[in-house]
């Protein structure tokens, strides 16, 4: 008796645990994103547990844990998600350059804008800019990367059409993002007594004057 309660227990055990695996899978990531981001707003990044991410999402921490490991990499997902969507959107919108080297120039200052005013940068630079320390001074992160992709295709696009200066792609592309994440990191602080405007003009005009033949 007590074995056939002992594989009971088992099975049932065996069971639930092919349940929880079918109900993580079934949920999107975009939930579980979306759910963490209504709490990085509502009480900053570091502030941010697992726990809390389940009970938004409405969704056990099992089924959490079994998409992200631990809160750093889920906001890293969240980061890469809402940063990445951002840059893709500015690209689409900017149209009517006249060559590669001006839709440059102009999709640089249009992501500093957006991502100066988006609701997710600013509660990480207001509550814990601590956190965007590692990408400044120790890697690229994967929005850092994308944005240097979006960079590089219009570098070669602008040398094929006579636009960019020759040299070496790679080089011109991380120089330029560089230069751009400096404005994002530090453009609140710099307009304390400078125009926003007349500041963001003067990082197009150093572009174009970089880049020029």
């Amino acid at each position: 008796m007590k074995a056939e309660r002992h594989m009971f227990v088992a099975g049932r055990s065996a069971l639930a645990a092919t349940r929880e695996r079918t109900a993580a899978s079934r949920v999107p990531d975009d939930v579980l994103l979306d759910a963490a981001k209504k709490c990085v707003l509502a009480n900053g990044m570091r502030r941010t547990t697992l726990a809390e991410i389940a009970r938004t999402a409405e969704v056990s921490r099992m089924t959490l844990y079994r998409r992200f490991p631990d809160v750093r990499s889920l906001l890293a997902a969240l980061m890469t998600r809402e940063f990445g969507t951002l840059l893709h959107n500015v690209a689409a919108e900017v149209t009517g350059a006249a060559h590669a080297r001006q839709r440059l120039a102009d999709s640089a200052v249009a992501a500093v804008r957006a991502l100066v005013a988006d609701p997710l940068m600013r509660t990480v630079l207001d509550l814990d800019p601590e956190l965007l320390l590692p990408y400044i001074t120790q890697r690229l992160g994967a929005t850092q990367q994308l944005a240097e992709n979006v960079i590089h295709a219009l570098v070669v696009a602008g040398q094929q059409d006579g636009s960019v200066r020759r040299g070496e792609t790679a080089t011109q592309a991380r120089v330029v993002l560089l230069v751009v994440q400096s404005f994002v990191m530090s453009l609140r602080p710099a307009t304390a007594d400078l125009d926003e405007d007349s500041l963001l003009a003067e990082l197009r005009h150093v572009l174009d004057a970089a880049l020029a033949p």
